[in-house]
């Protein structure tokens, strides 16, 4: 297969995958969206999938290279919903609230006033509280039960409307582990976000996206299993 085919074939591998757990966890697969995680891939390669239609919600993690990727006319021409999901810095706020529809990594009141303050008129961004599932220094969000509390003080903003929640699971952990993770935050975004009005619940990447759907997911992030060019082992 050429790069072009390997691209359409990864994109169809990753949607039986996510049908098959729908089905599995007997839900409607309308009620779950891929996001595309193109913060690492070739721009030829997210053209790709632009062009062939299999991509609409895509994800990125670095402002300045995301400006200059989307607002490159070549990008632009297409309709995309654009998140990003990395770690916010407050002095990037403006630039990532005229550009992004989604912010996926809420972790702080400042940043989210930030937001609110530098939205451009007429547009809302849709806002997702990070929640922390590790252990790990370097990965942000905040605990669950902190992530709840900012959840409800954000609920009163305007321009910036929260949602739901985003969770990076530990990597490699054991599928149980896993499974009792996406639980326990898919019974607080349930509590805290019922049925009703606009939800998201952003838990799942390449490694475990099958088990976060058959939990409740809404919002898988799948990069490497779209963009990888051996994809044995994954």
């Amino acid at each position: 297969m050429n790069r072009e085919e390997t691209l359409v074939k990864n994109f169809q591998d990753v949607q039986a995958a996510l049908l098959a757990a729908c089905a599995k966890a007997r839900r409607n697969p309308q009620e779950v969206t891929l996001l595309a995680v193109t913060k690492y891939a070739q721009d030829r390669d997210v053209l790709t999938l632009l062009k062939q239609g299999c991509i609409t919600h895509v994800g990125e993690s670095r402002v300045q290279q995301a400006l200059a990727r989307w607002t490159n006319p070549v990008f632009a021409q297409f309709h995309t919903v654009k998140h990003f999901i990395g770690h916010l810095q407050k002095n990037k706020a403006a630039k990532a609230a005229r550009l992004f529809d989604f912010i996926d990594s809420v972790d702080s009141l400042d940043t989210a006033l930030a937001v609110e303050r530098a939205v451009p008129a007429g547009k809302t961004i849709r806002a997702l509280v990070q929640v922390k599932l590790t252990e790990k220094d370097t990965q942000s969000g905040l605990p669950l039960e902190q992530a709840r509390e900012l959840a409800r003080k954000l609920k009163d903003l305007s321009r910036v409307k929260i949602c739901g929640y985003m969770g990076i699971a530990p990597l490699g952990a054991p599928q149980a582990e896993l499974r009792n993770l996406f639980r326990l935050v898919k019974r607080a975004f349930d509590e805290d976000f019922p049925p009703g009005a606009e939800r998201h619940l952003s838990l799942g990447m390449s490694e475990d996206f099958i088990t976060a759907v058959e939990e409740g997911s809404s919002l898988p992030r799948i990069g490497s299993r779209l963009f990888a060019r051996n994809l044995e082992g994954l």
